[in-house]
C-alpha cells in the first residue's frame, strides 16, 4: 500500500537504525504547503483578509500571499519580494519507538542539498485497487418488495437502497491516510435469472425507479452487488482517485412470490392459515423456479 522511497527511522545522532539496535525515535517529515489565514469568510461585507505562508515554510520565501477585500480577490499581492525558493514545505512527527508517543515538529523547508532533504527524502504513499479491496467497507442495505416478504406474481417489485459515502483510516508509515468509498453502480440479482445493472439507487414506494416482477409462485433471493469507486487523502493532504473499483455484496433479501387464485369462501369463518398458509415454509420444492425468458437489463 506504501511506497517509501528513503528510509525515515533515523535516531537522534543521526546513525540509520538499520546498521543496529533499533532507534529510540521515529522522524517522519511530510510534504505540506502551509498557510495561514486561508479560513476567511468572503462575504465579510468588505472587510480586508489575507491567506499568508507560514514562517518556516518554502513558500515564504517566495513572498507569496494571498488577500483581498471581501470577495474580491487582490491579484499579485505580496508580502515582500517574489524570490523562487527550491525546496519541499514540510510537517514533521516524532514517534516514540517504545512508548509510540508522537510530538509535532511543526514545519520546515527541506532544501537540496541540507541535511533535512538528506534525512527526510520524499515518502511517497499510494492506494492500490488490491489495497482498496481489502478495506472493510460495508455492504449498502437491500430493500426489495413489501415488508411482509411477499408478493403476487406479476406486481411490481421495488428495488432500492440508501447510498453512503463512506470513509475509512488507516495509518501507513507512521502516517494517518484516509479512505473514501463512494457508492458508484447497483447490481440487482432477482434469484429467477433476471438481473439488473443501474447507476441509480432507485427509491421506496410508491416511487418505480428500479422495479421488476415475478412470472412464478415460489421463494426467491434478491441479491444488491454494490460497485464502489475510491479516493485517498494523505496526512489530510487533497483527494487522489485509487485506480479501479470494488465491488461488495448486501446479505439477501428473500422474498415469496404467490400466485393468487380467485375462489369464494364464507366471508364470516375466518381462513385456517394452518390448512392452507399463505406463506409456506421454504423448503427445495417451494422454491421459485428459472424464468424461460429471464434477460438482463441496464437502467
Amino acid at each position: 500500500m506504501a511506497k517509501q522511497l528513503a528510509n525515515t527511522d533515523i535516531d537522534t545522532s543521526g546513525r540509520n537504525s538499520a546498521q543496529g539496535e533499533k532507534a529510540p525515535f521515529s522522524y517522519i517529515w511530510v510534504p505540506a504547503s502551509q498557510f495561514t489565514g486561508c479560513g476567511a469568510d468572503l462575504n465579510t461585507g468588505g472587510a480586508s483578509w489575507s491567506c499568508t505562508p507560514h514562517a518556516d515554510s518554502c513558500e515564504a520565501g517566495s513572498g507569496s500571499r494571498i488577500a483581498g477585500e471581501g470577495d474580491a480577490l487582490v491579484i499579485g499581492a505580496t508580502t515582500g519580494p517574489r524570490r523562487p525558493v527550491e525546496g519541499v514545505t514540510q510537517r514533521g512527527t516524532r514517534v516514540d519507538n517504545k512508548t509510540g508517543d508522537r510530538i509535532d515538529l511543526g514545519v520546515r523547508c527541506a532544501r537540496p542539498g541540507t541535511p533535512e532533504a538528506a534525512e527526510a527524502a520524499p515518502v511517497v504513499i499510494t492506494v492500490t485497487r488490491e489495497d482498496f479491496a481489502k478495506m472493510p467497507v460495508k455492504p449498502l442495505q437491500a430493500n426489495a418488495g413489501p415488508q411482509d416478504g411477499w408478493l403476487p406474481v406479476n406486481m411490481v417489485n421495488v428495488l432500492y437502497t440508501e447510498p453512503t459515502t463512506q470513509e475509512l483510516s488507516v495509518e501507513l508509515l507512521d502516517t494517518p491516510v484516509a479512505i473514501r468509498a463512494t457508492p458508484a453502480s447497483y447490481h440487482w440479482d432477482l434469484g429467477d435469472g433476471n438481473t439488473i445493472t443501474t447507476s441509480d439507487p432507485g427509491k421506496p414506494y410508491p416511487a418505480e425507479v428500479v422495479t421488476s416482477t415475478y412470472t412464478q409462485e415460489g421463494w426467491y433471493d434478491i441479491t444488491l452487488t454494490t460497485t464502489f469507486s475510491g479516493q485517498f487523502s494523505v496526512a489530510g493532504g487533497e483527494w487522489q482517485d485509487i485506480d479501479g473499483t470494488i465491488e461488495v455484496a448486501s446479505d439477501p433479501v428473500p422474498i415469496f412470490s404467490k400466485s393468487l387464485e380467485s375462489r369464494l369462501v364464507n366471508g364470516d369463518v375466518p381462513i385456517d392459515e394452518d390448512e392452507d398458509p399463505w406463506v409456506p415454509e421454504r423448503a427445495p420444492d417451494t422454491e421459485g423456479p428459472k424464468d424461460p425468458e429471464a434477460r438482463h437489463r441496464n437502467i
